[in-house]
């Protein structure tokens, strides 16, 4: 049984493909088009997922999709009729529902197929209910509470319920037009960062900052305790005057693939804490305490719903996803300070997962199949062989020896890592690219920059060489899971990096380069069984620094992260990399 998973026509548009309940291949198609978030039809990814199975797409038995237009119906006509939202909102909306509905033609339209020849049945499964699925039916738990909070989807921005077996039950749903995720978005554009996806900025920069703007925050955000719920059965509710997503609607355009979101805050919000950020103006103390009491509030909220799911299921499991699982920081806490023992997230918990969530929801609750599979490695993009990467560099050999390249051909794998280790000791950049490509938004040791986190000056070198982002963003250490503990406040393992831990005190000074302002660090564990090669890497280093840790960042310059052999050399080429290791090349100049 072949199911075809798809995220479509939102940002971070992504497509798998699950084949007798199991995940064979899962990709965005940003990867391929090399436009950050891309949205619309996910065409190029849909064919590598094929490619990937061995199938045609008229082998698929099932194409399901995380958008459900008919969900929630009533109350997005009356939010129609009643607010009147402005009509290119509402005309976005129609035209992507249009679409949706109109799945298997677009397909056949895009793969360039005859729309006879697919002949799967087509589901449409709920946003956030595609959510939950994405996070618990790959999960190791047998049984969880399972929650979403994201931006919105179908007219919801959040929702909660249980997942038993293959099962899953919703309890909860707080509708549009009330959202942590729009709360986050709207302090996001406030802040001056525009951008689809920015939030994780503001993240990086509260850390530079103190929540002094808490008062004001808790007229924006209302939590709601007694019973656990508002009049309108809401654990929280936006203060609406400082939105006006409410009344204009939230537009997105996607020109070129790249989706933009139109703005959510009102004047009001000028009002009470003064005129927002431009986009390249300078960040002051205000920006940083604004950003640290966006996530404080944030984190109040978030910690509010999972106290009472918690209280409702009396479940220590649980199983979390939508975009604002993205929030490194506010997950780290989990643990610490919910009454939960076990906490599980996949590594594409935004929307792109939501494509691997409609295909198991399909797999396991319409079609009442048991669970078998759990998420264990996220390494299910494109992969490439010596030879093909052989090909590559033959092709442009001209190009690389001009370049002053040299190229060494390393099949020795420990005398690979060694050797890569020994320039990582050194001080050196290194491009690190390996096997198939991560399913989810980081880089994970397949597609990475490592570097040397013993040096304090690290940092500035991959942003003058390579990276030239904001110098508030921190870099993240993967780390060998056995050694987790000693570095870590916690041996918890994340092999996914969706995890802020604080690092202990005394090792601080030992690994500066992947240690924030605030002394946490995005933590990655490595297990040697998830990926051998990565694992060798970091103990070649291990046993040459004595330090069972490197700094990971993902393999790109303002770019999707690398995705084929062509995008590393030309990442390597036009930045100040030191070496790049592809597959068993170790090229260095």
């Amino acid at each position: 049984m072949i199911i075809l998973g798809l995220n479509a026509y939102h940002g971070d548009s992504s497509a798998c493909i699950v084949a007798d309940g199991r995940l064979v291949a899962a990709v965005e198609e940003e990867r391929f088009t090399r436009v950050k978030h891309w949205a619309g039809l996910p065409v190029q990814a849909v064919r590598y997922c094929l490619e990937e199975a061995g199938i045609s797409i008229g082998e698929v038995d099932h194409i399901a999709i995380n958008r459900d237009p008919r969900a929630n119906l009533l109350r997005k006509l009356f939010y129609v009729f009643s607010k009147r939202p402005s009509f290119n909102a509402i005309a976005d909306r129609l035209k992507n529902a249009g679409r949706v509905n109109n799945i298997r033609d677009e397909l056949a339209a895009g793969l360039e197929v005859d729309a006879s020849e697919i002949k799967a049945g087509v589901h449409n499964v709920e946003h956030h209910v595609a959510h939950l699925a994405s996070s618990f039916l790959v999960s190791p738990f047998d049984k969880a509470a399972v929650v979403s909070v994201d931006g919105f989807g179908d007219f919801v921005g959040s929702m909660w319920g249980m997942g038993e077996g293959n099962v899953l039950r919703v309890r909860e749903r707080v509708f549009f037009p009330h959202s942590l995720g729009l709360f986050y978005l709207a302090f996001t554009q406030y802040l001056g960062f525009l951008k689809y996806g920015d939030e994780y900025k503001v993240m990086g920069l509260a850390a530079y900052g103190e929540p002094e703007f808490m008062r004001e925050m808790k007229k924006i955000v209302r939590l709601y305790d007694g019973n656990g719920a508002s009049a309108n059965g809401n654990l929280f509710e936006l203060g609406l005057e400082y939105f006006v997503h409410h009344s204009e609607g939230v537009s997105m355009t996607w020109n070129g693939g790249e989706p933009r979101m139109g703005p959510v805050f009102s004047k009001d919000v000028v009002g009470l804490l003064g005129p927002e950020r431009a986009e390249s103006g300078p960040i002051e103390e205000r920006h940083r305490n604004i950003a640290a009491s966006l996530q404080r509030m944030y984190e109040e909220a978030f910690f509010h719903i999972l106290d009472h799911v918690y209280r409702r299921t009396k479940c220590p499991n649980l199983a979390l996803a939508g975009g604002c699982a993205m929030n490194s920081l506010a997950n780290g806490r989990i643990l610490r300070d919910t009454p939960f023992q076990e906490v599980f997230i996949q590594p594409a918990a935004g929307d792109a997962g939501g494509a691997i969530g409609a295909a198991f929801y399909v797999w396991n609750q319409v079609l009442g199949m048991p669970r078998s599979y759990v998420l264990e490695n996220p390494y299910l993009g494109p992969g490439f062989s010596d030879e093909d990467i052989s090909r590559e560099l033959a092709a442009r050999e001209d190009e690389l020896e001009s370049a002053g390249c040299r190229i060494e051909r390393i099949d020795d794998e420990e005398v690979l890592c060694r050797r890569t280790a020994e320039y990582i000791a050194d001080g050196k950049v290194v491009g690190w690219f390996q096997g198939r490509m991560e399913w989810g938004a980081r880089a994970l040791g397949n597609r990475s920059i490592v570097c040397d986190p013993r040096r304090g000056d690290m940092k500035d070198i991959l942003n003058l060489k390579i990276k030239r982002r904001e110098s508030f963003r921190p870099f993240a250490p993967s780390i060998l899971l056995e050694h987790t503990g000693e570095y870590f406040e916690t041996d918890y393992p994340d092999p996914f990096m969706l995890k802020v831990y604080m690092i202990k005190t005394e090792k601080r000074k030992t690994i500066p380069a992947v240690t924030h302002v605030d002394g946490t660090g995005r933590i990655q564990t490595v297990r040697r069984q998830d990926n051998p090669r990565y694992w060798r890497l970091i103990e070649e280093f291990r046993r040459i620094s004595g330090v069972p840790v490197v700094l990971n960042t993902s393999f790109n310059e303002n770019e999707p992260i690398v995705c084929r052999p062509g995008e590393a050399l030309d990442c390597f080429l036009r930045t100040r990399m030191d070496l790049l290791v592809l597959g068993s090349f170790f090229i260095s100049r």
